[in-house]
């Protein structure tokens, strides 16, 4: 998995919402790939109709085969409000994703069925609720930027989905300012998932 939320946070609990669940098609297939299931991806509301139930049922190839004889009732159950990446055309990001969605691990097991794996790699399942920070400070990965940041300067949603990008203080789509920057896995240490430029912001 590409890391894009460094260790480092600091942000209120009451900020962190777990109420909605990532789309399903922007799911990582594996732990070992990258992709808008990423943990450090800004997200929008893209469902949140509560005048349905809040968990919606469904048969689907997640669970494998799901017509054996004499099963009364094989369906996986799935938040029904649900969380997209989001981009420069939508008012304001909802937040940051504190964990990754991913269907399977690096050996193409289910993760539904293995948790201890599941909670080593800190991973949500598809359809459960993935933790959201709405405020705080953060460090971000350079993956989670479109370009690079300025250090005193804000930053904004960019055009490339889940991402931010660098922007004047005067902005309208300012979201909060760039503390500081810095960079990980040089200077003849070993690089892990977590090199390459960093960036520490604030989300308003």
């Amino acid at each position: 998995m590409a890391k894009r939320l460094l260790p480092y946070r600091n942000f209120d609990e009451k900020a962190v919402i777990n109420c909605y669940a990532l789309d399903d098609i922007y799911i990582n297939n594996a732990t070992t790939d990258s992709g808008f299931g990423d943990d450090g991806v800004f997200v929008t509301v893209s469902a949140g109709n509560f005048d349905l139930s809040p968990i919606a049922f469904s048969a689907d190839s997640y669970l494998g085969k799901t017509d054996y004889p004499f099963v009364g009732f094989n369906q996986r159950p799935s938040l029904t409000a649900k969380v997209r990446p989001a981009t420069s055309g939508d008012i304001r990001a909802l937040g940051i994703t504190l964990k990754e969605t991913a269907l399977y691990d690096e050996n193409g097991e289910y993760l539904s069925r293995h948790a201890t794996k599941r909670h080593e790699n800190d991973v949500c399942l598809k359809g459960t609720a993935v933790p959201i920070v709405t405020r705080g400070e953060a460090m971000v990965s350079y993956r989670a930027v479109d370009g690079t940041l300025t250090v005193g300067a804000g930053f904004k949603l960019s055009a490339t989905s889940g991402k931010i990008t660098g922007c004047t203080n005067s902005d309208t789509a300012y979201l909060g300012p760039v503390l500081g920057s810095g960079s990980r896995g040089v200077g003849g240490t070993l690089a892990d998932s977590y090199s390459g430029v960093y960036y520490k912001i604030l989300l308003k």
